[in-house]
């Protein structure tokens, strides 16, 4: 399998995706998109909630050296 990195300006970015993923030999696109602030946002409330589930005992944690020798 080959590797492709194009280059391309955020005007013709969109255009180039669709076209990419509409070739039936394309197996996967990797983006750099950055997320958008609602993508942010949901994400926080989300982080929030496994806390709030955390506290109550109804969400199990991983232990801080469990943690560090998954690095």
């Amino acid at each position: 399998m080959r590797q492709v990195t194009v280059y391309t300006t955020n005007k013709e970015y969109s255009h180039f995706v669709e076209l990419a993923k509409n070739l039936h030999y394309v197996k996967k696109i990797e983006t750099d998109d950055e997320p958008t602030k609602e993508e942010i946002l949901n994400n926080i409330k989300r982080g929030f909630e496994e806390l709030k589930l955390i506290k109550k005992g109804k969400l199990k944690t991983t232990s801080l050296n469990d943690f560090l020798n998954e690095l």
